[in-house]
């Protein structure tokens, strides 16, 4: 594979492809942007498709989370929330999906969590965002699985990252808690899925073609 990596974070973005160079070669492309305002989104798209060509696989993983009652937590984290969350899936699917059409060929994964399925106290921003990200996964699915694109949304529940950790979730014991990598792996079984399956379980949400 040759990747083209998105995130807000130019230093982390250069870190990243540096470490992955060193282990996988030289087709590994990066643009710094934030998935929540779309001109910048676009500009980045633009930028990896002129180095990588065509999108075959799109993932949309940039996520954020603050938890705190409805009442406690500022409009402004809210709807900060929701912008990362939903909008930046959005944005992101919008600026890549046109050529996937156009070649009709493509995967587009959404990572969603447990939180899509149901709520918690404290979790009204982030709840509603994954909700949102899996009504929208679904409604793709069916606008574009005759032209041969895959949509799938992923659910996994907390995962062992720095984010769930800034954000006061519970980690817990190495050995007991999703790791990044099964992650990585739920996406490769997704991909690898065959052509006609309709599948919702296992933290998998996944319409086919046809």
């Amino acid at each position: 594979m040759r990747l083209g990596l998105i995130a807000r974070t130019a230093s982390d973005l250069e870190s990243l492809q540096s470490e992955l160079k060193a282990q996988f070669g030289s087709d590994i492309y990066i643009a710094a942007a934030d998935v929540a305002i779309q001109v910048e989104i676009t500009a980045a798209v633009a930028q990896l498709v002129q180095q990588l060509g065509t999108v075959d696989i799109l993932i949309n993983n940039a996520g954020t989370g603050t938890f705190a009652n409805l009442m406690d937590m500022d409009p402004e984290v809210w709807h900060r929330i929701i912008q990362v969350n939903l909008m930046g899936t959005y944005y992101t699917t919008r600026a890549v999906l046109p050529t996937m059409l156009d070649r009709k060929q493509g995967d587009i994964i959404n990572v969603a969590s447990t939180a899509g399925e149901r709520g918690f106290a404290t979790g009204s921003a982030y709840c509603a965002s994954k909700f949102a990200v899996m009504g929208l996964t679904e409604a793709l699915f069916h606008e574009v699985r005759k032209s041969n694109i895959r949509v799938t949304a992923l659910t996994p529940s907390t995962v062992n990252t720095e984010l769930a950790a800034k954000a006061g979730l519970p980690i817990g014991p190495e050995e007991q808690m999703m790791q990044p990598e099964d992650v990585a792996q739920l996406m490769l079984a997704a991909l690898a899925l065959p052509a006609r399956v309709v599948l919702k379980t296992a933290g998998i949400l996944t319409a086919n073609p046809k």
